[in-house]
């Protein structure tokens, strides 16, 4: 094959066949062909688009470049759960050891945040001493002990993703559908799970920003999966405001611990989808009969105690110091404090949710670049949301801070963020849209 002849046939709009797309994803791997003639290619796939099978045979190309995980000496179901990324998104921390408790197994390779959104990572390691490095054979030693493990991506785990993203970054290709479908799916459908529960955003605070571009979305990733023998499911929901009361890495494993300890007050947005992702992953793993089901033993799990218990045993396990989980205060704490007052009264008629998360980025809790250092003590509390009623003088957000430099860049974001009106606005459904692939 010829690498031009493929760019000029995706440039006229053809479709690529399943051993076309598998020369150029395993010729860009193996460092055969230039950057330039690669750009070529994505910009032609990104104004052309990919085809339903292409996007799977791009998706299967990608997922085999590199090592592919197998639990099957790991006895019972493996399921993930995957988020596009949002502001106090921090379910992870919650589902990963409620569903591990409910004798469903859960290996899930996380990423960092970048731009405006967190990272599950990064909120992790705000946990002294947590590793989310871990060696295969600890990754499989931690599963198997625990029945969920959290690390990063390895060097050897979808190699051709880390190449392709890191040039769409630069040539304005990212936000391809069939690109990002085949950069999510191929890391998920690595780890050697038999389901995948997707959280996909939309609104302010996500990268998609209008429902109708989620839906293509979720609906492109779980017909993907489908075709790669997987049992899939979507969840269409809000990023209109932050999910929860906290944004900052330690301030929302403060929250997380909270909610594993059945204090469900002012989160209970957090555990209402923390409860739809889990029942929808005891269901796909066969632990329930149905989501309903799923969804009440999550709540029971949660309120026993073994949640919290096997989140103790997760730190533990990965290194971290288990006494922050039974002492919040020894967890990372900002030096300053400061609040943010309603200049008005009214009701909270809106929260610029993007713009809230940058505020975050700009205290230190986030990252512009890669390379940016994260500090995991500052971030954001919020006292009043969306629908909420505020009098003038009312706190609206307490802002957790090291820098008196950063926070006072931070300041002026978070007072534009919020909105105040006369009337209650009109409540947003929180989990929009449910998408389920075929087989369930």
């Amino acid at each position: 094959m010829f690498f031009v002849e493929l760019i000029r046939k995706k440039r006229d709009g053809k479709e690529l066949s399943r051993e076309e797309i598998e020369f150029i994803v395993s010729s860009y791997t193996r460092n055969e062909v230039p950057d330039y003639q690669v750009s070529a290619f994505l910009m032609a796939a990104f104004l052309r688009g990919l085809s339903r099978p292409e996007t799977a045979a791009l998706t299967s190309a990608m997922l085999n470049s590199g090592k592919v995980l197998d639990f099957s000496s790991i006895a019972g179901s493996k399921i993930d759960k995957h988020s596009t990324g949002g502001v106090g998104d921090k379910t992870s921390l919650l589902l990963a050891p409620i569903v591990a408790a409910g004798g469903v197994n859960v290996p899930m390779v996380s990423g960092r945040g970048l731009g405006h959104t967190g990272g599950t990572l990064d909120k992790l390691e705000a946990i002294p001493g947590f590793n989310v490095h871990l060696a295969l054979h600890d990754f499989t030693r931690v599963l198997a002990a625990i029945g969920c493990a959290m690390v990063g991506q390895t060097a050897d785990l979808v190699p051709a993703d880390k190449k392709l993203y890191a040039l769409r970054d630069v040539t304005a290709t990212v936000e391809s559908p069939a690109l990002i479908c085949a950069s999510i799916m191929s890391k998920k459908l690595a780890e050697g799970i038999d389901g995948l529960v997707l959280d996909v955003k939309t609104g302010s605070g996500a990268f998609m920003k209008e429902p109708a571009d989620s839906e293509f979305l979720a609906r492109l990733m779980v017909e993907t999966g489908e075709r790669m023998g997987k049992k899939v499911v979507a969840l269409i929901t809000d990023m209109d405001q932050p999910l929860g009361r906290c944004i900052g890495n330690a301030l929302e494993v403060v929250e997380c611990v909270n909610v594993l300890r059945g204090r469900f007050n002012g989160s209970e947005d957090l555990v209402e989808l923390t409860l739809e992702l889990c029942g929808w992953m005891f269901f796909l793993g066969r632990r329930c009969a149905s989501k309903d089901e799923g969804r009440a033993l999550a709540l029971e799990i949660i309120r026993s105690g073994k949640a919290l218990q096997k989140f103790h045993d997760l730190v533990g396990a990965q290194g971290g110091d288990v006494r922050t989980i039974d002492d919040l205060t020894l967890l990372p704490r900002a030096a300053h404090h400061e609040d943010i007052v309603a200049t008005v009264g009214g009701f909270v008629s809106a929260i610029q949710c993007e713009r809230m998360g940058m505020a975050a980025v700009i205290l230190g809790a986030g990252r512009i670049t890669k390379e940016d250092a994260i500090d995991p003590a500052v971030g954001i509390v919020l006292y009043k949301k969306v629908g909420e009623a505020v009098a003038a003088g009312e706190v609206l957000c307490t802002v957790h801070y090291n820098s008196v430099e950063r926070f006072s860049q931070a300041r002026p974001v978070l007072a534009e963020s919020y909105s105040i009106g006369a009337q209650r606005p009109a409540a947003r459904k929180l989990i929009q849209k449910v998408i389920q692939g075929s087989s369930l």
